[in-house]
């Protein structure tokens, strides 16, 4: 039986416009009806996982930061279990800034991002941006770190994430669909893990969990699912890596998916 419904935010659950339709919520509340927990699993921060929860009608616990984050949407605490230390930060920065013309940096620390000069990412949400002077007040005023982004004009392609995993081994780079954005984690550090945390705390086994999502930073999740979705307009990588594919993120490609998984008369379809 399906336990888990664990799903990303932009690109899979959210439509182009950044919002969630009608029917995608009446499906959510269907399979938490039936006793399924739904769990976002995104890149976004705590701040901005609330508001779109709140409209879609999610409660429950949220992995942001790309797993570095676990939230809890009805109390608002923020749980920091992947943090990435700052000097780690900076040498990442120091190896990446030649490898990438133009390139900015920001630091996410759960609570706010901290923008240094020249990185120009325009989020379609509001979010907490704090301009510093230079990059070296970014290593001195961020007061934590969960995610670094750096940021240029250069298109982001799988041979270039290849090149900067290669020359930064000793963390995760990835990328989740924002315009010429990098993020950058700690190695231990994804959805996978700390979904896997958690299913685990509630005895959950990974055959329970049904998962969807669109880009490379939600493959791992994808696979260690029993079942992994990816919506039809998924990155090449994420189609690769679930079990299935359903209608793209536009055509409520998460709803159908649930509306078959738990039938409107209150069955539920056994996980397979």
């Amino acid at each position: 039986m399906i336990r888990v419904v664990a799903v990303d935010l932009d690109g899979t659950l959210l439509r182009s416009d950044g919002t969630v339709s009608a029917r995608t919520s009446a499906a959510l509340r269907r399979a938490d009806r039936a006793g399924a927990r739904v769990v976002i699993c995104t890149a976004r921060p705590p701040r901005e996982v609330h508001e779109i929860a709140g409209t879609a009608g999610i409660t429950g616990v949220a992995v942001c930061s790309n797993g570095a984050i676990t939230y809890d949407l009805a109390s608002g605490e923020i749980t920091i279990v992947g943090p990435l230390p700052l000097e780690v930060a900076e040498q990442v920065a120091a190896v990446l800034a030649p490898a990438l013309d133009g390139v900015g940096f920001a630091v996410e620390t759960g609570h706010r991002a901290l923008i240094a000069p020249g990185f120009d990412h325009v989020s379609s949400r509001s979010i907490v941006r704090v301009p510093v002077a230079s990059l070296a007040a970014l290593w001195a005023e961020a007061e934590s770190c969960v995610k670094l982004l750096a940021w240029s004009a250069a298109p982001v392609t799988d041979a270039l994430m290849a090149r900067l995993q290669a020359l930064v081994p000793g963390v995760t780079v990835t990328y989740s669909g924002g315009r010429g954005m990098l993020e950058i984690s700690a190695a231990s550090v994804s959805k996978a893990d700390t979904l896997a945390r958690l299913c685990e705390g509630w005895g959950v086994d990974a055959a329970q969990v049904i998962a969807f999502g669109d880009m490379p930073n939600d493959v791992p999740v994808l696979r260690w699912a029993g079942i992994g979705v990816a919506v039809a307009n998924a990155h090449p990588q994420a189609l690769a890596g679930a079990d299935r594919v359903t209608a793209g993120n536009d055509e409520d490609g998460v709803a159908l998916v649930l509306e078959e998984l738990f039938p409107a008369d209150g069955g539920v379809v056994p996980a397979r």
